[in-house]
């Protein structure tokens, strides 16, 4: 009920209209997303950088409906590449391939992603690009597509896939991305799969990250470990310090936003730390669906905006 509560507020125009005028969403918009601009989001990228965390900057907005729309997002991760290599800063970017155009035509998808790899793996120093993961039915399209740019020998080291720890064909994709030495960030998911192909329990999903996390650590590929989750990342820490993996051999990454205070304790103890940055002006529908993905995401993000 709470999901399909906050999917039909996530497609309200009067309500984000509202929303975005308001007090509560613009302070909700600031303290989760980077504004509209790139400029706000290059100004949020210093700032982190300052403190001591690297950057991945995402531009929100997925499933376009048009060609045009699709180039646009391209040339604006153009751009973001350009600006990053100009003002010498620590980030990279990432990218979801249906914002790429993948619905509309998956060759311009192919096409304009490729250009963004080339472009990155060419910079010096080089740059990385992050494909995110969507929803089931873009799995495989989406790890066949990167498996395929990173074995085009200009591009090693310079792309990489995202897993989710509750999708029960994981430990076969890290596996497969593994022994192409394919840089892979792993979070636990949150889009509603069936549970044929997806655990349901908290704990289910909680032990498949740390089963994946350990073999990630182990592999002597750089990756990232994307939670929010003390536990894990106790788990983590004592894993690397136990089995002498170093610290800067991995990274931790945290959304913009959330838990500052947690982001800045990691570093301080030499663990490195990159923060996921959105930005656009789809920061409403954004939130909206994130919370329809995850409903209990209402009482953490909550809580977050009064922490510091």
């Amino acid at each position: 009920m709470l999901r399909a509560l906050f999917i039909s507020l996530s497609e309200s125009r009067g309500l984000r209209a509202m929303a975005e005028r308001s007090a509560i969403g613009q302070r909700f918009s600031s303290r989760f997303v980077a504004g509209t601009q790139v400029e706000d989001v290059l100004q949020a990228t210093r700032k982190v950088n300052q403190a001591g965390l690297s950057v991945s900057i995402d531009n929100l907005g997925e499933n376009v409906t048009n060609a045009d729309e699709a180039r646009a997002s391209a040339a604006l991760y153009h751009q973001l590449l350009d600006d990053i290599a100009a003002q010498k800063l620590n980030a990279n970017i990432s990218l979801k391939l249906t914002h790429m155009g993948l619905d509309v035509d998956e060759k311009l998808a192919r096409d304009q992603v490729s250009s963004l790899v080339g472009k990155a793996a060419a910079m010096s120093p080089k740059n990385f690009v992050r494909v995110d993961m969507e929803g089931s039915p873009y799995t495989q399209r989406t790890l066949d597509f990167v498996h395929e740019l990173h074995r085009r020998p200009e591009n090693e080291g310079c792309v990489g896939a995202v897993l989710q720890s509750y999708m029960r064909r994981s430990e076969s994709d890290a596996e497969n991305l593994l022994a192409e030495g394919i840089r892979i960030r792993l979070c636990k998911g949150a889009y509603k799969e069936p549970p044929d192909i997806a655990f349901q329990k908290k704990s289910e999903v909680d032990d498949s990250y740390v089963r994946l996390m350990k073999t990630l650590m182990k592999s002597q590929t750089y990756h990232g470990l994307a939670t929010h989750d003390e536990n894990i990342i106790k788990q983590a820490t004592a894993f690397a310090t136990r089995e002498n993996i170093a610290r800067d051999s991995f990274e931790f990454q945290m959304l913009y936003g959330i838990r500052r205070d947690l982001q800045q304790s990691l570093v301080k103890d030499g663990w490195r730390m990159r923060v996921y940055i959105p930005f656009g002006s789809e920061w409403y529908p954004y939130l909206m669906r994130r919370l329809a993905e995850r409903p209990a995401n209402v009482l953490f993000i909550a809580k977050n905006l009064l922490r510091r």
